[in-house]
């Protein structure tokens, strides 16, 4: 990573594309530059390439939220199910069936607590990788933004050449 947080190899990339666009040949009678497409071409998949990891370790990260978040409801729900069919078997005396309700109740409340923790805590380690991937894809969303913003001011540039090429000064037009 640089100190922007873009990757290194995405870094290098935009470098180099700005160096290519940078010492392009003019097409004669033009404003148009001339580049290798092919190159280019090699150097946009490089950057898609380099860009990926991040974007699968996020999806990544969010799979295993949805797994931790869904053992948690099954265990919750088998904890439930279990103190139910405990406190059924128990419902014959009376006594027993205060006790049991009393049981199946904090059983209850601690599943349901137990998976609250869970999804809170699932919830904050996906929270900071997701906030660490924000960082950087904002870092390489600037980088790449302030490149197009350098092609773009050359293409104005190139734009304005033109109108004036076609402009008629005979007729105004």
């Amino acid at each position: 990573m640089t100190d922007r947080g873009v990757p290194l190899d995405v870094e290098a990339k935009l470098h180099q594309l700005e160096r290519l666009v940078a010492e392009a040949k003019a097409v004669p009678l033009s404003a148009s530059i001339m580049l290798n497409r092919a190159e280019i071409d090699g150097l946009v998949a490089d950057v898609r390439d380099a860009l990926p990891d991040e974007l699968t370790q996020a999806r990544r990260i969010l799979r295993e939220r949805d797994d931790i978040l869904e053992r948690a409801r099954a265990d919750a729900e088998h904890i439930v199910e279990d103190a139910r069919e405990d406190a059924a078997r128990l419902v014959s005396h009376e006594q027993v069936v205060r006790s049991a309700d009393r049981t199946a109740d904090q059983v209850v409340e601690e599943a349901r607590e137990q998976a609250r923790q869970m999804r809170l805590e699932a919830e904050d380690y996906v929270d900071a990788k997701l906030a660490n991937f924000e960082v950087v894809l904002q870092k390489t969303l600037t980088a790449v933004e302030k490149g197009r913003q350098r092609l773009r001011g050359r293409l104005d540039t190139d734009q304005l050449a033109e109108d004036f090429d076609e402009f008629d000064v005979r007729t105004g037009d």
